[in-house]
């Protein structure tokens, strides 16, 4: 799979008529052409063939290697489309002497000087459109934006209307201008919510401070990143205390503060003191570089909406086209009293009217503005499908630990028995969790705070969903759950206990247990609030005992909680939950590392606080850059809010076309009127769309 840029690529038409051309070629596997960012993302075995086929397609487009050097030139939009402008002028010029000296035109032999001004001012201004055209007719592809506007101006100069063809023509191509900014500002616009990225390191090398490229710096390296940088890799602090802005990383406002042996990403901003860092991972695995890939990725998985206006527009156009023919033709043949002229007037006015431009157009540009405002609020969705799915959640089911909870365990208690003292529980339980990573098990080692002696452990066994088997010098030790001492039959006076809990037995003697505690994320009962705000359903799952469950599930006001449950039982309950949520989604909300198969299962799995983890971007369809719970409900907001904006450009664009369309069959509309109809859709409703990048 590789990105390529597709410069000149200023026609969403084409951009969908590069896809499906390419989807055909047996040398393709996969293939997802960008227009809002012009870029195109492939899978094939002959990247020669492509660059041909889009030639044959396209001849305008060139294809270049995505991650070429390429030096930038900022030029202003006027002096980028200079040509046009000129060419526009001297049109209109054209145009305004046809109309004030129509009279004395008319009247010259054989109207040759009217011809002529009017001649000249069409193909001053829309040649390049005409050759366009023809070019494409010659490939054997009709019903697009520049055939729709060729005949119907040259229609209109074969039955003299000849101000209105030069006039529709002009419109036109000031209307394609001003699309063509728009474009570019929106394009410019998603640039900037991606520059994040570092320009620079400062490697360490000896005494010196070379200043290289990110990808330059290998794992391992040191590198220093002075006040008002952004730090250009993931790595560990060695040296220096700081605040650092993680807004384009987690959209979150307040700085964080940093000292030694914290990890920091690329993409932060150091905002006081000196850092010190030990690289952790290429800029290629960074999580900088992870982010911007997403990103601009994401609109290669189209939404549902996007697939059908695409499809639509396709059948829509030859469909007008026919429909405009036979408008010309029939009524005169059928009725009395009408001439051909006046029904290839109204047949031209149609045309006009129907390029889909304003739908083709604007509906991409809202999705991928949707993307980059969700990244901006630090959630990364991996697809407009995405997008559109969260808009149809009416479940969302939370993993407890590390997820509603902060996952930052203590040991709050050791209650004893069978004559075994606090001191030999909590040891013998830590020699036993010593090589677990598991939240819990570290709470144990560090609540022990002896150094343990790893010699005295001879044999380790993990019981999945039960807990730790190890036999610690000499004597068998058992550390885990009620279901664990019942798994082994271990004779024991108590099984429900409040909170979290780890039983002990040392040779196969029940010696008692370690209450672990847990405290809710600061915006975990805000996060339940939010969603059910929404009418949305909440579930928690969690491997916690019935009694630590509920006690937090009434915290939170969770609607229904399922407790001890081992990872596949997860899997489990959330196929029950999307049998029994037929009309809508289910999201499964979790650490994105344990729970990657629950992820993977979900109709959204959205992974939390796991801006480092390789397996929750992989698994996930929606990534949660910090560890807050209330960003699933704005994920939905965002999602909402895209979704109205695509549906409103829709319903306005349709609307207003449908209007002038009946008007046009009425004779009421005129080509002049439908030119401004067309071209101010497609402006309104892109501008529309880039209102999402603003909120």
């Amino acid at each position: 799979m590789k990105k390529y840029k597709l410069n000149n690529l200023d026609c969403a038409s084409c951009a969908s008529k590069i896809e499906d051309n390419l989807a055909k070629l047996e040398v393709v596997k996969f293939i997802a052409v960008n227009f809002a960012n012009a870029t195109m993302t492939i899978d094939t075995s002959n990247i020669e063939k492509v660059k041909a086929r889009i030639k044959e397609i396209e001849p305008e487009v060139e294809v270049e290697d995505h991650d070429k050097e390429k030096v930038l030139v900022s030029v202003s939009e006027l002096a980028e489309n200079k040509w046009t402008i000129i060419k526009a002028f001297v049109g209109l010029a054209l145009l305004l002497i046809g109309l004030i000296f129509e009279e004395k035109l008319h009247n010259t032999p054989s109207e040759i000087a009217e011809y002529a001004v009017y001649v000249t001012a069409y193909l001053i201004v829309g040649w390049k459109v005409i050759a366009s055209a023809v070019k494409n007719i010659i490939r054997g592809q009709f019903f697009d934006e520049q055939f729709l506007m060729t005949i119907a101006t040259l229609g209109a100069f074969a039955i003299h209307q000849m101000p209105e063809a030069v006039a529709v023509m002009l419109f036109y191509v000031t209307g394609e201008l001003f699309q063509d900014i728009a474009v570019g500002r929106s394009r410019k616009s998603i640039k900037s919510l991606l520059e994040i990225k570092p320009d620079y390191a400062n490697l360490k090398s000896g005494m010196e401070i070379i200043k290289v490229s990110p990808e330059e710096v290998k794992v391992g390296d040191t590198i220093i990143v002075k006040a008002g940088e952004k730090v250009p890799l993931d790595g560990t602090i060695l040296e220096g205390t700081s605040f650092v802005d993680t807004a384009a990383l987690t959209g979150e406002s307040v700085p964080r503060k940093v000292k030694e042996k914290d990890e920091v990403m690329a993409g932060m901003i150091n905002q006081s003191g000196l850092l010190t860092i030990k690289v952790n991972k290429l800029f290629d695995e960074s999580s900088v570089s992870r982010i911007l890939e997403l990103v601009e990725n994401a609109t290669s998985q189209k939404a549902e909406t996007e697939k059908f206006i695409t499809t639509f527009a396709r059948y829509y156009t030859p469909i007008v086209v026919i429909g405009a023919l036979l408008m010309a033709v029939l009524p005169p043949l059928l009725f009395s009293g009408q001439t051909f002229n006046e029904w290839i007037y109204r047949a031209l006015v149609v045309l006009v009217i129907s390029c889909p431009c304003a739908l083709v157009i604007s509906i991409p540009l809202g999705y991928f503005g949707g993307v980059g405002l969700a990244s901006r609020k630090g959630i990364l969705v991996k697809g407009s499908n995405f997008l559109d799915a969260l808009t149809r959640v009416t479940t969302v089911v939370f993993d407890k630990t590390g997820t509603l909870t902060k996952g930052e365990f203590k040991v709050s208690d050791v209650v004893i028995s069978n004559g075994f003292s606090k001191e030999e529980i909590l040891e013998y339980a830590a020699y036993a969790e010593v090589n677990s990573n598991h939240p819990v098990a570290q709470s144990i080692t560090e609540a022990y705070q002896n150094k343990i002696d790893t010699a005295k452990i001879t044999q380790t066994e993990e019981i999945s969903g039960h807990g730790i088997k190890a036999v610690v010098d000499g004597k068998t030790i058992l550390a885990g759950n009620d279901k664990l001492l019942h798994k082994e039959n271990i004779e024991h006076p108590v099984c429900q206990v409040d909170g979290t809990v780890v039983h002990v037995a040392i040779d196969s003697i029940y010696a008692g247990y370690i209450i672990i505690s847990d405290s809710l994320k600061d915006d975990a009962i805000e996060a339940i609030e939010n969603l059910k705000a929404k009418k949305i359903q909440t579930v928690m799952l969690t491997g916690d005992n019935q009694y630590a469950a509920q006690a937090f599930a009434k915290k939170l006001g969770i609607d229904r909680f399922y407790p001890e449950l081992l990872p596949e039982d997860k899997v489990k309950h959330i196929e029950q939950l999307i049998a029994e949520n037929k009309g809508g989604k289910v999201a499964f909300v979790g650490d994105g590392i344990n729970d990657a198969p629950v992820i993977a299962r979900a109709d959204i799995g959205i992974a939390m606080g796991a801006l480092g983890s390789d397996a929750a971007i992989e698994t996930a369809d929606v990534v949660l850059m910090t560890d807050s719970p209330s960003k699933v409900a704005l994920a939905i907001d965002v999602a909402n809010t895209t979704r109205n904006i695509v549906w409103q450009n829709i319903y306005f664009a349709m609307g207003v076309k449908l209007t002038f369309i009946i008007l046009g069959i009425f004779g009421i509309a005129t080509m002049w009127e439908a030119v401004f109809g067309d071209m101010g859709v497609a402006l309104i409703a892109i501008f529309n769309a880039l209102r999402i990048l603003r909120k």
